[in-house]
């Protein structure tokens, strides 16, 4: 049918190398898989995306950005867990010893969801289902896991072993307790942070989609687990989250769930506030970048499938054309996993102390061991006795009836003696709760120009919004005489002034021009012509619909600014 595209990845891939959005690294070489570089209007288009996360994540709540290095002291990553569990599935051809991502390939070929699965399941599925190497067709090997974290040394005689970070996160939780303190004890306290990150994937494919180092923009929300409530969620408790649950998921289905924010978090299908909160801020991040939210969902990630410190996930899928559901982000409830396992590793007291409103009295047991009649029991063997109890909660061993068993030992009640006392609370300490949105900056990229992608008769359009377009506008002179490249440059001058990203364009014909400016997604096209000489007046042209009016050169910055806000139509 006539505007529609049948393969938007391919002619995409190809309009983002003409017109400067990005490509593969390393390209005089042949390419090195897993690496893309960004041209002018790319990185653009990836920094106009990071500043549209900032004003809809970070500024309205007053939350706070950070940044921390990429390498990784090795002993960092061993305390959070990630040495141990960040690792993927390989396989390897016994023909030609080509490798690649197991799950992933069992997945493509059969079909069934392969995620948090064991070597021995992907093997027994393998032999099953008959799932041969995409390369050359020979027999795969038994899986093995592959750390994919690139590892690395600190200083020349490589004693120190580290690792390019695979997410940013673990820089904003150690340096928590300094952030917390710079920020005046703020809390809850909103932290972010984007930057490199560095997965060393086995077999990536798919352009931009799967990459061995990309941006990623991590936020992590510390808050009170006795306080979960999110003071900002009846500001969207309305808002309805697409989600493919836990329980649809085990029943082997995929089929979404339409259910407002409130009501999720009320019914537990969302289990902290919080993260329903941040979940309804990702779907308007997504619409303020085109992307269309009927064709995304949150898809549950199952006990199995989740990270190591995760209580609970939901991956942010968009469907694209080619490449079907594909994660562009994650919000996870991390609890208070890796802050105690920083604590644990290094000493440091990573714990909050929160004042009450108001002292709170309370009665508090306290039990004593009566080491005399310890003695008088036990004899010569009441120092082992002492010492085994030295080690136990002492309030809850002596809450039940009858003799006491610990370490092989019956110890009488009257051996223990307790006490009840008033106390004074002005506040309680503990190790805050985390929330984490987590976004692939590429990713982003990609979707916002494939749902941009548009057939207008037999020319590519790229839609992107306004706000998103690397060049808002292009100026154009009808020819490079008579005085209209001079007043074409001042134009130029005037836009930039007015802060409109703005382009200047003398090459070719003036159709030509058209044509560039609509695959670079610039949404108006301003035309220099004889009649501007004349009466200050130029060609304002959209886009989209291609339409055209004369504006004077005095009101053209406001009307294109207008003209966004109100639809190109009411002009």
């Amino acid at each position: 049918m006539p505007g529609q595209i049948e393969d938007k990845y391919g002619l995409l891939s190809t309009l983002a190398k003409r017109r400067g959005f990005f490509w593969s690294s390393f390209e005089i070489y042949g390419g090195v898989g897993g690496f893309l570089d960004l041209g002018p209007l790319g990185l653009e288009l990836k920094n106009l995306i990071v500043e549209t996360w900032r004003e809809t994540l970070l500024r309205p709540h007053g939350f706070v950005e950070i940044s921390t290095p990429i390498i990784t002291p090795r002993r960092l990553l061993v305390a959070s867990g990630h040495v141990e569990n960040f690792k993927d599935p390989m396989i390897e051809c016994t023909n030609c010893r080509r490798r690649f991502r197991a799950d992933q390939l069992v997945k493509e070929k059969t079909g069934i969801e392969t995620e948090g699965k064991s070597l021995e399941e992907l093997d027994s599925l393998i032999k099953q289902k008959g799932v041969k190497c995409p390369e050359c067709g020979g027999i795969l090997g038994s899986p093995q896991y592959f750390v994919t974290m690139f590892k690395t040394s600190i200083g020349p005689y490589g004693e120190d072993v580290a690792y390019g970070r695979p997410e940013a996160a673990q820089g904003i939780f150690v340096d928590f307790r300094r952030v917390f303190e710079v920020m005046r004890e703020h809390f809850p306290l909103g932290i972010g942070q984007v930057g490199t990150v560095l997965r060393n994937e086995i077999s990536p494919r798919q352009g931009p989609i799967r990459l061995r180092e990309f941006t990623i923009m991590d936020f992590e929300l510390f808050y009170n687990p006795q306080q979960p409530d999110c003071p900002f969620l009846s500001d969207v408790a309305n808002d309805n989250l697409p989600i493919v649950t836990e329980e649809t998921r085990r029943a082997g289905k995929e089929e979404v769930t339409k259910i407002p924010a409130g009501e999720a978090v009320k019914r537990g299908l969302v289990k902290a506030p919080w993260a329903g909160y941040f979940m309804c801020i990702a779907l308007r991040l997504l619409k303020k970048l085109g992307i269309n939210v009927a064709s995304v969902r949150f898809f549950e990630k199952l006990a199995g499938e989740r990270a190591h410190y995760s209580l609970q996930t939901f991956d942010l899928e968009v469907l694209l054309d080619r490449l079907g559901w594909v994660e562009v982000a994650g919000i996870a409830y991390r609890g208070d996993y890796d802050l105690r396992k920083h604590m644990e590793a290094t000493g440091v007291d990573m714990s909050v102390f929160q004042a009450y409103e108001k002292p709170v009295e309370k009665t508090v047991k306290m039990v004593r061991v009566r080491h005399d009649r310890l003695r008088d029991k036990f004899g010569q063997e009441s120092g082992k006795v002492a010492k085994v109890l030295a080690g136990q909660d002492l309030l809850a061993l002596v809450s039940g009836k009858g003799p006491v068993k610990a370490g092989g030992y019956e110890i009488p009640m009257d051996c223990f003696e307790v006490k009840e006392t008033r106390t004074r609370e002005t506040g309680s300490r503990f190790v805050p709760h985390v929330i984490e949105p987590s976004f692939g900056v590429e990713r982003l990229v990609y979707a916002a120009m494939e749902y941009a992608l548009r057939m207008k008769e037999d020319r590519v359009v790229l839609s992107l919004p306004f706000d998103l377009a690397p060049f808002q506008a292009s100026v154009y002179p009808l020819m490079n005489r008579d005085g209209l490249e001079e007043k074409a440059g001042l134009i130029y001058k005037l836009l930039l002034s007015n802060g409109i990203r703005t382009d200047y364009d003398e090459a070719g014909s003036i159709g030509r021009r058209y044509a560039r400016a609509d695959e670079a997604g610039v949404p108006f096209g301003v035309t220099v012509d004889y009649d501007t000489l004349k009466d200050d007046t130029v060609t304002l042209r959209d886009r989209d619909s291609w339409k055209q009016i004369r504006v004077p050169i005095s009101q053209l910055a406001a009307t294109i600014k207008q003209a966004d806000e109100k639809g190109f139509g009411k002009f």
